[in-house]
C-alpha cells in the first residue's frame, strides 16, 4: 500500500471534504475529515497534513496538486503558526458567556433539505440546558434530539430556524452556487434575523460551527453584499465546546429529521438519511415509481448517488 502526505491550506482542506461528501468516513480525533475512494483513503487533519493512503494515492493526490504543491514547502515553524489564534478564533471565556451560536444539517444527506438554526443562550440558562441533556447532537439519537427541541422551544430560548428546501437548492446549485455559499448565506440569514429579534439582550459574541475557513465564509456573503456582524467567531466541533451551538444543533437536526418525515410520507417511501449504497436503491425505487423528474422535490441531484443509483435500474 502507498502513501502520500502533503501539507494544504485550510480552505482547500474544506473544498476536499466538500468533494468527497458521499464518501466520508467516521473522523478519527484531530482530523477535519476522513474519506475513501476507490484509489485511496484520504485524511485531513486540522494540523494542515493530508495523508492519501492507499492502492494508487497519487490518484487523488493529484487533483490538488497545485495546492499542494505550493504548500509542501511551508517549514514545520509555517505549520505550527497556522494553528495559533486568528481574529476569528474565540476566548474560551465566550463558551461560559452569553452568546449566540449558529449550526446546520441535512448538508451530507443525499434526500431532504438544509435546515440551519442560531440560538441565542444567556449565560444563566447554561445549567437548565445542560440539566435537560443538550449536548452535541452527533452523539443524540434522533428521537432524543426531537425531544430536546421541544423543550427548548417550551424554555422559550430565542432561535431562529431557516429550511433551503431541495427545489431552491437545486435551482441555486444550477445557476452557480456551491453547498458551501448556500450554507454560509443560510447561517448568515438566521443570525441577522436572531439579532433583530433579541435587541438589546446581553450579547459578548456570535459563534459559528466552521464548515469553512472565516475568509472564505466572508467572501460567500460578500458576493450578496452581506458582512460579517461584529464579534463572530468560527471553530471547528463548536458543538462540544458551546452550548448555544449544541442548541441550534439540535434545533437544526429536529428540523432537517421532522421534514425527512413529511417527504418520507408524501412520496409513500421511506427516505434513508446519509449517502449510502441503501440510498441509491431508494433513488431507483423512487425513479422506477415516479420518474426521475420527481427527484428534484426530494433530493440534492448534483451528488454522485443519482449517478450510482442507475446500476439497480
Amino acid at each position: 500500500m502507498g502513501q502520500e502526505v502533503h501539507v494544504l491550506p485550510m480552505d482547500t482542506i474544506y473544498e476536499m471534504k466538500s468533494y468527497y461528501q458521499n464518501e466520508l468516513n467516521t473522523t478519527p480525533p484531530g482530523a477535519v475529515f476522513r474519506a475513501k475512494t476507490n484509489a485511496a483513503v484520504i485524511t485531513a487533519y486540522q494540523s494542515g497534513k493530508v495523508l492519501f493512503q492507499g492502492s494508487a494515492p497519487e490518484v487523488e493526490a493529484g487533483k490538488w496538486q497545485t495546492s499542494s504543491s505550493k504548500s509542501t514547502s511551508r517549514t514545520e515553524k509555517q505549520v505550527n503558526q497556522s494553528k495559533r489564534k486568528t481574529r476569528f478564533t474565540p476566548e474560551t471565556s465566550l463558551f461560559t458567556s452569553s452568546h449566540i451560536g449558529s449550526d446546520e444539517a441535512g448538508t451530507g444527506d443525499y434526500f431532504g433539505p438544509i435546515a440551519v438554526a442560531a440560538a441565542y443562550v444567556n449565560k444563566n440558562q447554561f445549567a437548565t440546558l445542560k440539566e435537560l441533556g443538550v449536548k452535541d447532537s452527533k452523539s443524540l439519537t434522533d428521537p432524543i434530539i426531537s425531544k430536546l427541541a421541544k423543550d427548548i422551544v417550551k424554555l422559550k430560548i430565542p432561535y431562529s430556524l431557516l429550511v433551503l428546501h431541495n427545489e431552491k437548492y437545486n435551482r441555486l446549485q444550477k445557476k452557480g452556487w456551491s453547498q458551501g455559499k448556500m450554507k454560509a448565506m443560510l447561517h448568515h440569514h438566521a443570525i441577522t434575523n436572531l439579532l433583530n429579534k433579541i435587541g438589546n439582550a446581553e450579547l459578548d459574541g456570535i459563534l459559528i460551527d466552521q464548515f469553512c475557513e472565516p475568509a472564505v465564509y466572508s467572501r460567500h456573503i460578500g458576493t450578496e453584499k452581506q458582512q460579517l456582524p461584529e464579534n463572530t467567531f468560527f471553530i471547528t466541533k463548536a458543538e462540544s465546546h458551546s452550548i448555544a451551538v449544541a442548541t441550534a444543533s439540535i434545533i437544526a437536526r429536529a428540523s432537517f429529521v421532522k421534514q425527512m418525515d413529511k417527504l418520507s410520507e408524501a412520496i409513500g417511501i421511506n427516505l434513508p438519511k446519509g449517502a449510502s449504497a441503501k440510498v441509491d436503491q431508494t433513488i431507483a425505487k423512487v425513479i422506477q415509481t415516479n420518474g426521475d423528474s420527481i427527484l428534484d422535490k426530494y433530493a440534492k441531484t448534483h451528488f454522485a448517488n443519482t449517478k450510482k443509483a442507475q446500476r439497480y435500474l
